[in-house]
């Protein structure tokens, strides 16, 4: 015969039961954190993606195309950078004097064309449409050098800078624990607040004196004493606090930073990013995202780019030359992309004035740091950039290589939670084509 349970039963059970799901989150998984996939080394260390959310237009930043008239290069001229025979817009004379430290792919290709599918395989390297949902790249990454791998920071191995990139789950059939942390926000701001931790407005003393009562009126901790997941739960609440008022908040605070270099970067939020993703680094995050939006450039092409383009090139630029002087170049990878390129063919009737449309055919990639070569063309798109000319490379090719520059065995098995077979690149069969990893810019 059943007996009733107590009132205050049943909050410790209902507490003990809340503790587990956390705890089941929280706690490294010991067999798998166990096995040799663990043992990283190579010649990056962290990863800064800058993801240029719509996919911005290739003919108008890394692959211009000058000679093809209005109707494909527009009004933007292409001009010469500090490596002979390499071209980019007229928009970035920065990356242009930098050409050097960066290689950019012109023949990346998965041609799809819808940004849910494209950003999926883009980020992951698999076809979309199948079975499984798989963790995209950053989350491969925390979990293969985040705290299964020994990573012992308060700031989390997957950081987005600022909002959530949003196109599918990015953890994928992983635990929910390899999701990025997005912090929301604007580095920009005289004060950056990381969402969803610090309210607007909330004074330091006042989210103190929050805690303290928060803990006055906390009676679960009485109702169960000494219980080994109520002490995971404190000690989770303890680092949270430490985000917001001790030495974790540090890192989101710019103000420290000098002023000149904080202008060099640029006062937006993008090129604040920048800066804030170099503090990360400097920290040892091992994955950092910049979701930098506003490439959907259906509409207006060319004013977007008037005011996108000089943007990225002052925040990126600045980010390489920072890295370099601080010696965190050769061990940080740079990449920046969307999910696919625009249409060769501009619109120029209306409503489009000059649009560009979806076009994953064929589109660029930016590359620096962390193992790869500088001043080097891979591939090349045709005359009109409408079609790969040679040396096609796919999503899976460039996701291999940073798993290999990263010291990430790219044959490894992925804990899947039906214990189905999973490997961090895909096979031949489930390949969207097959190239090759990037060996002529890796460095040996």
């Amino acid at each position: 015969m059943n007996m009733p349970i107590t009132r205050r039963e049943a909050i410790r059970r209902t507490a003990l039961g809340a503790a587990g799901l956390y705890l089941a989150n929280s706690l490294p998984i010991r067999s798998w954190a166990a096995t040799p996939a663990y043992k990283t080394t190579g010649k990056a260390k962290s990863v800064i993606q800058i993801w240029l959310w719509g996919g911005p237009s290739h003919l108008d930043t890394f692959d211009p195309k000058p000679d093809t008239g209005n109707d494909y290069a527009g009004p933007l001229k292409a001009i010469e950078t500090n490596v002979s025979g390499i071209r980019i817009s007229e928009l970035m004379p920065l990356l242009a004097k930098q050409a050097k430290k960066y290689s950019i792919i012109r023949s990346m290709t998965h041609s799809n064309n819808g940004h849910e599918t494209a950003a999926y395989m883009v980020q992951t390297g698999r076809k979309a449409g199948e079975r499984d949902i798989y963790p995209c790249t950053g989350a491969v990454v925390s979990l293969f050098k985040g705290y299964d791998a020994g990573y012992k920071e308060l700031i989390p191995p997957y950081i987005v800078l600022t909002e959530p990139q949003g196109r599918f789950p990015e953890q994928g059939f992983l635990a929910a624990r390899y999701k990025p942390f997005a912090t929301g926000g604007d580095p920009s701001a005289q004060r950056f607040l990381v969402e969803g931790i610090v309210a607007q407005g909330i004074t330091e003393q006042q989210q103190k004196d929050r805690r303290d009562l928060l803990q006055k009126l906390d009676t679960m901790q009485h109702t169960i004493p000494d219980n080994a997941a109520m002490k995971v739960l404190a000690k989770s609440q303890d680092d949270a606090y430490d985000m917001i008022l001790g030495d974790g908040a540090k890192i989101f605070d710019l103000s420290t930073e000098k002023t000149a270099l904080r202008d060099n970067y640029g006062r937006t939020k993008f090129g604040q990013s920048c800066l804030m993703a170099r503090r990360l680094v400097e920290k040892g995050v091992p994955y950092i995202t910049i979701n930098n939006g506003g490439w959907d450039t259906h509409k207006d092409n060319f004013p977007a780019m008037r005011r996108k383009l000089p943007e990225l090139d002052k925040g990126l630029a600045t980010l390489i030359d920072d890295l370099s002087q601080r010696g965190l170049l050769d061990s940080t990878l740079i990449c920046c992309y969307g999910e696919f390129g625009r249409t060769p063919k501009i619109d120029w009737g209306s409503p489009w004035n000059g649009g560009r449309g979806h076009y994953g055919k064929v589109f660029s990639v930016f590359l620096a740091g962390g193992g790869f070569k500088g001043g080097q063309i891979v591939g090349s798109s045709d005359a009109k950039g409408e079609n790969v000319k040679d040396r096609p490379v796919y999503p899976q090719d460039l996701i291999g290589s940073m798993y290999t520059l990263l010291g990430i065995d790219t044959n490894a098995s992925l804990p899947h939670p039906l214990g189905v077979e999973a490997r961090v690149l895909p096979g031949a069969s489930d390949a969207i084509g097959t190239a090759g990893l990037l060996k002529e810019i890796m460095l040996s």
